[in-house]
Order: structure tokens, then C-alpha cells, then sequence
């Protein structure tokens, strides 16, 4: 099972602290995945750069830091030029691009399905709290509480 911090959020919705670096790094050293809301902006004097932020591009971040969190993060794209920056990215990025879809495949091949959508099997469960949905089959799950989904499931194992 996948334990995904959705934008560093472990034990509740902090929004005031969503996507920040540290924020993000802190969900990591406890042991989670992270979704992270990635936006790519084209600047002048720069060619490019990347922002985390989920209304809006608020932290710069360079290529380097993805990178040295790749097998963590779980990149949602922001806008197209996010995708495009991803898509044609030299190393393999787990990233998507979804609004209010059923389900969206990832880069790797994963089922990012919608609250509400579950039971899909094998599927990443979102916020899965929202409408109690069953996450038996499901092979990861992305919550702001995500402490409460793993502690739980590692004293059921």
C-alpha cells in the first residue's frame, strides 16, 4: 500500500502549509509519499520555472529538487506547460493532469480515481474520508490524514 500525503498534509488540511518544500519534506522523512501541485511558468530571463502551489504558483523549486525526491512525489500538474515540462523531462516523473475526472492515468501507469469512485482495484484512493469509501482494493491511498490510514492499516496487517 502507498501512502500519499496530499500536498504534505499528514494529520489534517493545513493550508497554509500545502506544497511547501519543507512541509513536503517533513510528509517524506515520516515515511509518505507526497502529491504535489506543480505549476511551470515561462519567464523571460530564465526560459522556464517551476512552482509548487495548488491555486497558484507559489514556491520555486528547480529540476534538482524533484529530482532528489523522485521516488516520493506524485506530481500533479498544474497547468499544460507543467505537463509538457514532464512529459518531455529526461527522468521519469510520476505525473498527471486531472480537474473533476472519474480517473486519470499517471505517468507510471497508476489509476488516480476521484473521491467518491472507489472500489477500483488497484487504484490510488483520493481523500477517500470524503464519501467513506471502500479502499480494500485500492493500492495506495492519498489523504490529508494520512497518518490515521497507514497507523491504521499497520495495526490490521
Amino acid at each position: 500500500m502507498r501512502y500519499i500525503a496530499h500536498r504534505g498534509n499528514t494529520i489534517g488540511k493545513f493550508e497554509s502549509w500545502e506544497n511547501e518544500p519543507t512541509y513536503i519534506d517533513k510528509a517524506i522523512n515520516e515515511g509518505f509519499d507526497v502529491e504535489v501541485d506543480v505549476w511551470f511558468l515561462h519567464m523571460e530571463k530564465h526560459g522556464g520555472m517551476l512552482f509548487l502551489g495548488h491555486d497558484e504558483p507559489l514556491y520555486g523549486v528547480n529540476l534538482e529538487w524533484f529530482s532528489d525526491r523522485i521516488d516520493h512525489l506524485w506530481v500533479h500538474c498544474k497547468n499544460i506547460d507543467a505537463i509538457n515540462y514532464f512529459r518531455e523531462c529526461q527522468h521519469k516523473f510520476n505525473y498527471f493532469w486531472h480537474q473533476n475526472d472519474d480517473i486519470t492515468l499517471t505517468s507510471n501507469g497508476d489509476i488516480w480515481a476521484y473521491p467518491g469512485k472507489q472500489p477500483i482495484k488497484n487504484s490510488i484512493a483520493v481523500m477517500p474520508e470524503l464519501n467513506d469509501d471502500d479502499v480494500s482494493s485500492c493500492s495506495g491511498i492519498c489523504s490529508d490524514y494520512i497518518r490515521r490510514y497507514k497507523v491504521r492499516n499497520n495495526i490490521a496487517e
